[in-house]
């Protein structure tokens, strides 16, 4: 465990162990839960499909394309949970394959009205 303060700001890295150096990761979505097998009942989500969903979320710029950095502050459960956990998805892809969804960045669905 890691212990924080409320609010206080926590930084994170995912980084990719390969031998293929043409590989780059992307940080897809991040959700946080009170239990750590149920990532169902009760989750707040911090990221989705590479778009910040809570104000604090941040990417921040990487020395490598094997590694993603991003951040966000510290929470609780309404005070009812000890605890934590972070479940993040990343994406594996080509380096520089600009198509790919990892240099999308952030893709938000648009619903379309009935009429149009």
């Amino acid at each position: 465990p890691y212990y924080v303060d409320m609010d206080q700001n926590l930084f994170l890295q995912a980084s990719l162990h390969s031998s293929d150096q043409n590989l780059t990761v992307f940080v897809d979505t991040c959700v946080a839960s009170p239990n750590s097998s149920d990532f169902r009942t009760l989750v707040y989500e911090l990221s989705k499909s590479g778009c910040a969903s809570d104000d604090t979320y941040s990417l921040f710029p990487s020395p490598r394309s094997d590694i993603a950095r991003f951040g966000f502050s510290a929470f609780s459960f309404v005070n009812r949970f000890p605890s934590v956990f972070l479940r993040c998805e990343l994406l594996v892809c080509r380096y520089h394959d600009f198509p790919s969804r990892c240099y999308q960045g952030c893709v938000s669905r648009f619903r379309r009205n009935a009429d149009s």
